[in-house]
């Protein structure tokens, strides 16, 4: 039996070989290189803790020979080695905080039916929730008084009490729920018991009916009950930070209308009753919510607000009297990414942003001071490249570290207030790492559907890439207006894409129009149509690749993604087989009635529509002719797999020949270690039509590495 074994894996061995691309050689080598590239770079993940509001910090420095514990004392610019009996606390106190993670599942309605007694700022009364009722106990005499009694199971007071700043009044909000949805997994194989076990998850997808909150407030001594009228909240997302003024006189609160076109944050006044909107944004498409910040400013009846309004990501003052914009703080063709700091006493906002310097990757993030009013803008991290940086307590100090896809990162310390390098901490270099054969990912741009947008993305070739080959060139997609995707700092093993790469292709990935971090419009173009995912740019820029390098073989395209990029990748061999031939799709939302409500009524909209059905791959798989591959974990609890096997149902509805993989045990993810050597396979059969090895006679390279 031995002697036909090796027959038959001489005769798959001679057949694979010939190829060039996609042989055992090739699968051997891409297994290779997690271990290959390992440490060879010393140096290269700075991550420092600053301790405490001290001017001292400290960083694991990753060499060949093994972890250094860095302690840098910023103000005698010293650095040393951390004394072992620091490192060990050190150590034992980030795996506790490491222990302290939250069991809540992310889907799960907090009801607020359930909470301690909340004491009054003078502690000379205790609020609390009875009977879904509103009371106060006196704490010298434990009298107890109900301020309301209009509260039910099915419309209850919320144990989330806020209590003014004086101490006479009470801000509850009162909570009309709704009925919970759920969805359901079966995990076929559990570690502990031979039968199946089900489980449960609270998961509400769009469409679904959700909680009313309405804000009440009630003076404690007069008994006063404050109910108002719900007009300009009426249409409930949700409603947010219920806070009071520091003068007691009113209360503010954040809504976020259903459909997430209008964003609005609120004053209910604790002597009229009445609210009035503070800030209002709207939007035709969709007020990106997720671009938030909010800083109410004491002493001044101001606030500094996020806005995308003029196009662009930017900071304004608000008067708060006159519910007007006082200043816009941040201004032009830029995005500001995050507010890290804002320093009230001296006026003082940090910041950091992308987009400012010009000819340049606008997707690259650098650090920003400016006063209030818009003045003395101070550029703290001038060197081109993916800047993150951590500020002292105080900051009087910074920790930079940049770098780019294609260059080694660099990490120094900073004066906080004008940016100047006041020591280099670590500088690697990367020839280690090219002499073992590493290759740099290449940064490419080339314009978008319109001829005039720079669309930014990278290349990944193999370590043995020879120009005078033909390799069939495969997307990584992920596409939407949550963020941008494509790898701007270093890295010195990109998985996803390297090993991929490696069998026998080009690699490719970039952001299209409709996805984050430039203007509102390069957004919003997604808008109630996320099929679009950007496909006209994506196939532009692949265009525009293969007509500088040849060696790009655009007949045969394929794509692969997962979550997000797996209903993508399908989109792609359903409304473009003429340029992507074929398509790995793992744990997809492919119908996006099917998936999380926060993700796709913000980017499809509410009510449900038939834009929903127009971007249903369950709707659309009779309109497969590619090569398709499906895969997902039966125990994906971020997108339901339910999805996936609806459309596999369509599919084979529809008479489609296409391949499904359910991976036993698996959660969210483009597939583990038998996903990936399912994508690897089945690129090489579909793109350079290579059979794959035959993995039964062979054995798991991957454990052989």
């Amino acid at each position: 039996m031995k002697k036909i074994h090796l027959v038959l894996l001489g005769v798959l061995l001679s057949v694979t070989i010939s190829y060039g691309q996609g042989t055992i050689d090739d699968y051997k080598r891409a297994y290779s290189l997690p271990e290959k590239f390992r440490n060879l770079i010393p140096g290269a993940n700075v991550y420092p803790r600053w301790l405490g509001d001290t001017h001292s910090f400290w960083y694991v420095n990753n060499t060949s020979a093994g972890d250094e514990y860095i302690l840098v004392d910023a103000d005698k610019k010293k650095r040393t080695i951390m004394p072992d009996s620091m490192k060990q606390r050190l150590q034992a106190e980030a795996a506790q905080m490491a222990g302290r993670r939250s069991s809540r599942y992310w889907g799960e309605w907090d009801d607020e039916k359930t909470g301690d007694s909340i004491p009054s700022p003078d502690k000379q009364r205790i609020a609390f929730i009875k009977n879904s009722n509103v009371y106060v106990k006196e704490v010298a005499s434990g009298q107890i008084k109900a301020l309301s009694n209009d509260g039910a199971a099915g419309e209850y007071y919320s144990t989330d009490i806020r209590w003014s700043p004086d101490s006479r009044k009470l801000a509850v909000m009162k909570i009309r729920p709704a009925e919970r949805q759920y969805f359901y997994m079966v995990e076929s194989s559990p570690a502990d018991q031979l039968q199946p076990k089900l489980h449960t998850r609270e998961y509400a997808k769009p469409g679904d009916a959700l909680p009313f909150y309405v804000p009440h407030i009630f003076h404690v001594e007069s008994g006063q009950h404050l109910a108002p009228s719900t007009e300009l909240f009426a249409s409930q997302y949700y409603l947010a930070r219920l806070e009071w003024e520091a003068d007691s006189k009113s209360v503010l609160f954040e809504y976020n209308q259903r459909g997430h076109q209008v964003y609005r944050v609120l004053e209910f006044s604790a002597e009229t009753g009445l609210v009035r909107p503070l800030i209002e944004e709207t939007s035709d498409t969709f007020v990106n919510y997720r671009r938030y910040f909010r800083k109410d400013l004491a002493g001044t009846n101001e606030i500094i607000w996020m806005s995308e309004r003029d196009n662009w990501n930017h900071l304004y003052l608000i008067d708060k009297a006159s519910a007007k914009v006082k200043a816009q703080i941040t201004k032009g063709e830029w995005y500001v990414r995050e507010v890290l700091y804002v320093d009230e006493e001296n006026r003082l906002i940090y910041f950091s942003a992308s987009g400012m310097a010009k000819k340049e990757d606008p997707y690259l993030v650098r650090y920003y001071r400016i006063n209030i009013d818009g003045s003395g803008l101070t550029c703290l991290s001038l060197e081109e490249g993916m800047h993150t940086a951590w500020f002292s307590a105080d900051r009087k100090y910074m920790v930079d570290v940049w770098s780019k896809v294609d260059v080694a990162p660099k990490a120094v310390l900073r004066d906080g207030k004008d940016g100047k390098i006041l020591m280099e901490l670590e500088s690697p270099n990367l020839t280690a790492l090219k002499e073992a054969g590493w290759i740099a990912p290449e940064p490419f741009v080339a314009k978008g559907r319109d001829n005039k947008t720079d669309i930014w993305g990278v290349i990944y070739r193999p370590t043995n890439f020879d120009p005078k080959k033909k390799y069939p060139v495969i997307e990584y997609i992920y596409a939407g207006p949550g963020s941008a995707y494509t790898q701007k700092a270093f890295r010195p093993f990109m998985a996803t894409a390297q090993q991929i790469a490696e069998l026998g292709f080009i690699v490719v990935q970039c952001d299209g129009m409709g996805t984050s971090f430039r203007s509102k419009a390069f957004e919003s173009i997604i808008y109630k149509n996320l099929k679009d995912a950007g496909f006209p740019d994506r196939k532009a820029w692949i265009k525009a690749a293969a007509n500088k390098y040849p060696f790009m073989d655009i007949e045969k395209v394929g794509i692969y993604g997962a979550s997000a990029g797996g209903q993508e990748a399908m989109w792609a061999v359903l409304f473009h087989p003429e340029f992507y031939k074929a398509a790995y799709a793992a744990c997809g939302c492919h119908d996006n009635r099917m998936d999380k409500i926060w993700w796709n009524e913000q980017w499809m909209g509410y009510p449900v529509d038939s834009s929903y059905i127009a971007c249903s791959n369950v709707e659309n798989a009779h309109l497969l002719t590619r090569p398709l591959m499906l895969m997902v974990g039966e125990l994906d609890d971020n997108v339901d797999p339910a999805s996936t096997m609806q459309v596999a149902n369509a599919l084979i509805k529809a008479g489609k020949e296409f391949e499904l993989v359910i991976v036993p045990g698996m959660n969210h993810t483009l597939g583990g270690d038998y996903g990936d050597r399912k994508r690897f396979d089945f690129f090489v059969k579909h793109l350079l039509n290579v059979t794959p090895p035959d993995w039964n006679l062979i054995g798991d390279l991957k454990k052989s590495n």
